[in-house]
C-alpha cells in the first residue's frame, strides 16, 4: 500500500456509553479501490467511514492511510475528501466558493485554487456552474458540487456517506454513472462508498464488505457475492434471493414434496441447509427441479412479472419476462430452476 493513498482497519472497534457499534473490524482498502460498505441501518458501516475520516475515535485498533497511523489526527490533518448526502454547501457562498473553501483552508495560493477549482468543476460537469448559488441548483447539481469540493484538495482517499441517497431514481442512475466515470478517471484515488442500496454497490464497487449488527460478515467481488454469498444474510442483502430451508439427502435435497438436485459435497445427509436462488433465475412452467403452488400476489415491474407463489408454507420469488396472461392470485403454477443455479447455504435464514 502507498504512503498516501488506502485504507486498513485494524481490528477497529468503537463504542459508546458500552454500547459496540463497531466490532473489531479488519478491512483494507487497496490504493484506487472503490470499497462499498453495504448494511442496513445501524449495521456500524456510517460508524466505519466516520472512524476513517477521524469524526469518531476508535475505543481500541487503528485507522491507517496508507501506512500512515492516523487513528489520533483530527480530521484536518488526514488529508480526506469527503461527500455526505446532505450536500452540506455553504448557501451564501457561490459554487466556485464552496469549491475553493478547503483549499484556502489549507493555505493553498490564489493561482493554484484557480486552477484546482476550475480542474474540479470541469471533471464534475460544473464549469458552467461557478458563480451560481447552491439554491439555484437542483439537487443533482448540488450533490456534484459537493464531490467538485472534495476532490479540490487532491485526496488520495475519497469517503462517500449515502451521497445518493437524496436523489430521485433518474438523479440517482446518472449520478452512478459519473461516480463510475470519476472512478476511471482518478485510478490512484481509494473510495470507500457507504449505502444501504444493492444496486449502487453492485454497479460502482470493487469489492463489497457486508455489514451486520457491527460486524463485516462477508467482503469479496460483487459477482463472488451474489453468486456465490457465504451466509443466508449476504444471500438476501446483496441482490435478494429466495431462501428455502431443506434437508439433505443422497443426491440432493429436500424442499416439502420436491427432491432438488444440488450439489452437497461435504453436507452430512440428514442435515438441515439453506437453499438459495435468485428471483430471476426461477422460471414459469415444467422444468428441472420442479416445484407446485398457488400464486399469492402478482406484480407487474414493467419488463418483468414479479410472481409470489406459496410453495409447502414458504413464499417463492419468481421474476420471468413480461407475460401477456399472467397467472392470477390463486392459479396452481408450476416454477423450476437449474441445479447450477442453486447455492447450498448453511441452515439460516438471512434478513434484509
Amino acid at each position: 500500500m502507498s504512503a498516501s493513498s488506502g485504507i486498513r482497519f485494524d481490528s477497529v472497534t468503537v463504542a459508546y456509553d458500552g454500547n459496540v457499534v463497531l466490532d473489531a473490524l479488519d478491512l483494507t482498502v487497496g490504493p484506487g479501490e472503490v470499497m462499498a460498505l453495504l448494511g442496513p441501518s445501524g449495521s456500524g458501516k456510517t460508524t466505519a467511514l466516520r472512524a476513517v475520516a477521524g469524526f469518531v475515535r476508535p475505543a481500541s485498533g487503528r485507522v491507517l492511510l496508507g501506512d500512515r497511523d492516523v487513528t489520533g489526527l483530527p480530521p484536518h490533518r488526514r488529508g480526506i475528501g469527503m461527500v455526505v448526502q446532505s450536500y452540506a454547501l455553504f448557501p451564501h457562498m457561490r459554487v466556485e466558493d464552496n469549491v475553493a473553501f478547503g483549499l484556502k483552508a489549507r493555505k493553498v495560493s490564489r493561482a493554484e485554487i484557480r486552477e484546482r477549482v476550475g480542474e474540479a468543476l470541469e471533471m464534475t460537469g460544473m464549469a458552467a456552474y461557478a458563480r451560481r448559488h447552491p439554491r439555484e441548483l437542483s439537487g443533482g447539481q448540488q450533490q456534484r458540487v459537493a464531490i467538485a469540493r472534495a476532490l479540490a484538495i487532491r485526496p488520495g482517499v475519497l469517503l462517500l456517506d449515502e451521497p445518493l441517497s437524496a436523489l430521485d431514481a433518474q438523479l440517482r442512475s446518472g449520478m452512478l454513472a459519473e461516480l463510475a466515470r470519476l472512478h476511471r478517471e482518478l485510478p490512484d484515488v481509494s473510495m470507500l462508498y457507504v449505502t444501504h442500496d444493492q444496486v449502487e454497490a453492485l454497479t460502482l464497487a470493487d469489492r463489497i464488505a457486508v455489514m451486520d449488527n457491527a460486524r463485516l460478515r462477508a467482503c469479496g467481488t460483487p459477482r463472488a457475492l451474489y453468486r456465490a454469498p457465504a451466509d443466508a444474510f449476504t444471500a438476501s442483502f446483496v441482490g435478494g434471493a429466495n431462501l428455502l430451508p431443506v434437508t439433505v439427502g443422497v443426491a440432493g435435497v429436500s424442499f416439502g414434496d420436491a427432491e432438488i438436485k444440488v450439489a452437497t459435497e461435504g453436507v452430512a445427509p440428514g442435515a438441515t441447509a439453506t437453499l438459495c436462488v435468485r428471483p430471476h433465475l426461477v422460471g414459469l412452467g415444467d422444468g428441472p427441479n420442479r416445484l407446485t403452488g398457488t400464486v399469492g400476489e402478482v406484480q407487474w415491474r414493467g419488463a418483468t412479472h414479479r410472481l409470489l407463489v406459496d410453495v409447502a408454507g414458504h413464499r417463492v420469488m419468481a421474476d420471468v419476462r413480461e407475460l401477456r396472461t399472467p397467472p392470477v392470485v390463486g392459479e396452481a403454477v408450476r416454477l423450476h430452476f437449474a441445479s447450477d443455479d442453486v447455492v447450498l447455504l448453511p441452515a439460516g435464514v438471512g434478513r434484509g
